[in-house]
Order: structure tokens, then C-alpha cells, then sequence
């Protein structure tokens, strides 16, 4: 019985360190907060749209891949400069191939967006 209570401390435990971990990034990353504006704006207009279960399924697995992508790409960043001091051709290479990643979730999830939403808003305005 005291293992199984240790067990589930532990799994709260973890599960703060990684919430703390999403409120610091976006406390400390101007990228950070234009994806949480972005994530808050595709969340209110599926709610206005009315997407469907399929289309929210799809909208937050685009919306999760530029977090995660944004995430990482910010554990990267912050370790390369830790790992290197001042310009290095090699730590700037590192950091523009995980700033790639983010962009390329960020185009995706905007296409999706746009797939999703734009028929919807016509429908929405032209009625």
C-alpha cells in the first residue's frame, strides 16, 4: 500500500516539474507566447465554427506538434548556449535546423487552419 502512495507522489510530482516547464516557456519565449495567441484564437473559432470531433482531433494535433516542436527547439537553444560561448558556426547550425522544425509545424498547423476554417467562415458569412 505505502509503494503504491509513493508511486502516485511521484507521478504528481513529475507531472508539476513538467507544468512548470510549459510556464516557464511561456514566461520567457516572445515565440512561446505568439504560439499560446494563436493556439487561444484556433480554439475560439473550432468553438464558433462548430468543428467537428474529427476536425478538433485534427486541430490539436497540429496545435500539440508546433508546441512540441517550440519546446524543443527552446531546450536546444538554451543548451547549445550553454555548450558554446560567444559565435560558433556549429552552435548556429544547431539552432537553425530546430528554429526549422518549429516553422515547418507552424505552416502545417496554419494550412490545417486554413482547410478547416476558411470553408467554414464562407459558410459562416455567405449563408
Amino acid at each position: 500500500m505505502q509503494k503504491n502512495k509513493l508511486y502516485i507522489f511521484n507521478r504528481i510530482k513529475s507531472i508539476s516539474y513538467a507544468l512548470r516547464g510549459i510556464v516557464a516557456l511561456v514566461k520567457t519565449e516572445k515565440n512561446a507566447k505568439i504560439h499560446l495567441l494563436a493556439s487561444i484564437t484556433a480554439i475560439l473559432t473550432g468553438l464558433l465554427l462548430e468543428v467537428s470531433k474529427n476536425e478538433w482531433c485534427i486541430l490539436i494535433f497540429a496545435i500539440a506538434m508546433v508546441w512540441i516542436s517550440e519546446t524543443f527547439n527552446t531546450a536546444i537553444e538554451k543548451t547549445t548556449d550553454k555548450l558554446f560561448t560567444g559565435f560558433n558556426e556549429k552552435a548556429k547550425y544547431i539552432k537553425d535546423i530546430s528554429a526549422g522544425a518549429v516553422l515547418i509545424s507552424s505552416i502545417a498547423a496554419l494550412i490545417v487552419g486554413l482547410i478547416i476554417f476558411v470553408p467554414k467562415l464562407f459558410n459562416y458569412f455567405y449563408k
